[in-house]
């Protein structure tokens, strides 16, 4: 009775329409989850998202998907924002998931043993609360089974956000800002870098030549979103 009264005057909202949930559904409603803008890149070996990681051998991940594809004009950037500026961490953990169901099925990802997320600096964690990249990584892994490990990739500069620079601006900006930590824990894996939003892929391919250092270390790359 009382969660009725509750649900009366606190309906759950669609994170997109903002239509009322139904018991059954979550953080979307059937309708939204339909058509949410799956780009199936994961099962393409190529495609636009692995395109970027294409240019030299130091930061050559063998293989990039995005779960979603779409402009800031979608109905879908909420999600984003919510997820990384209004403090809503389940809308990462429900993506990770999503994107992790798809990925256990694909050819390409059977030889997955690890998922590392790109680190944010301490500063800006403790400020914002969390790791949005993290809470990705953390539902992958809830789908999957493979292991996450947060400690081998460590963000030791803070860097300016890279919103309103340009590609070479933000290969600057964000070069020298990542560095190893417990190498030995990735050393010969196949592994699966994970963040939340790829434009020019400027912060990936800085992570991607950090952790090709490590021996026998083979890089894939997943985010929530490619925005072109």
């Amino acid at each position: 009775m009382l969660g009725q009264l509750f649900s009366l005057f606190f309906p759950r909202l669609c994170a997109v329409c903002h239509k009322s949930l139904i018991s059954v559904e979550k953080l979307l409603c059937l309708g939204c989850i339909s058509d949410l803008p799956r780009s199936g890149y994961w099962l393409r070996e190529e495609n636009i998202v692995a395109n970027l990681f294409c240019e030299s051998p130091e930061i050559r991940a063998q293989h990039a998907s995005s779960l979603l594809y779409y402009t800031k004009e979608s109905p879908y950037h909420q999600l984003l924002i919510r997820l990384k500026y209004k403090g809503e961490t389940q809308i990462g953990i429900e993506l990770g998931q999503w994107f992790g169901a798809e990925l256990i099925k694909a050819p390409l990802y059977q030889t997955i043993e690890a998922i590392v997320p790109v680190p944010l600096h301490p500063k800006k964690e403790r400020k914002r609360g969390y790791n949005q990249s993290q809470l990705f990584a953390q539902g992958i892994a809830l789908s999957t089974g493979w292991t996450l490990e947060t400690t081998v990739l460590r963000r030791n500069r803070h860097t300016a956000t890279q919103t309103k620079l340009n590609r070479d601006e933000r290969r600057q900006n964000v070069a020298g800002a990542f560095c190893l930590s417990n190498p030995e824990r990735i050393a010969g894996k196949h592994i699966l870098l994970v963040d939340d939003v790829l434009t020019t892929g400027a912060t990936l391919q800085t992570c991607v030549a950090e952790l090709l250092k490590v021996p026998g270390c083979k890089i894939w790359v997943g985010t929530i979103a490619y925005v072109e």
